[in-house]
């Protein structure tokens, strides 16, 4: 009788393992889709937010990569309704501290700014503190299991290490 219920456990088990989501791994803006949860400007600012986490240097930067469409599908699709309105509130929070610090908003301002901005965000009260901390967790998840990433500086290859069968073997 264990027997059956072992089988089945790890049948259920095996299951669900098969049906975890694949996209998270070397993803690509295509391989993620849209995302209709914030606006057009929203969407924008978020973009400008993880261009200033990972700014475009000598390799593609966060925005250029799409890797907030990777942050808002991690969001909607995984987190819950508290890190939901907790973006939505960050993301309005962002633009207010711009406008009183600077005068303008957010995506007006140059890149110092924005980190300053960022920088004040992450040191002010709880709610701001997590809203950076999650924003940047999912921006450096991103573009590090992005496809550009994986192939052109993890040199990622699918099956690691290979036979060489004529090789000497010193003792």
């Amino acid at each position: 009788m264990k027997r059956r219920s072992a089988l089945k456990n790890l049948s259920i088990a095996f299951g669900s393992l098969m049906t975890l989501p694949a996209w998270a791994s070397s993803w690509t803006p295509d391989s993620i889709g849209t995302t209709t949860t914030l606006s057009v400007s929203d969407e924008s600012l978020l973009a400008e937010i993880v261009e200033t986490i990972i700014p475009e240097t000598n390799t593609p930067g966060a925005k250029s990569l799409k890797v907030h469409q990777f942050a808002l599908r991690m969001i909607n699709d995984c987190y819950g309704e508290a890190a939901q309105k907790s973006l939505k509130q960050g993301l309005v929070k962002i633009e207010d501290l711009a406008k009183q610090s600077n005068n303008k908003s957010f995506m007006e301002c140059d890149a110092k700014q924005r980190t300053d901005i960022i920088l004040q965000l992450s040191k002010a009260d709880d709610a701001s503190k997590k809203f950076v901390d999650m924003i940047k967790n999912l921006t450096i998840r991103g573009y590090t299991n992005s496809e550009y990433y994986m192939v052109n500086i993890q040199k990622y290859t699918m099956a690691p290490g290979f036979y060489h069968g004529c090789v000497p073997v010193k003792s």
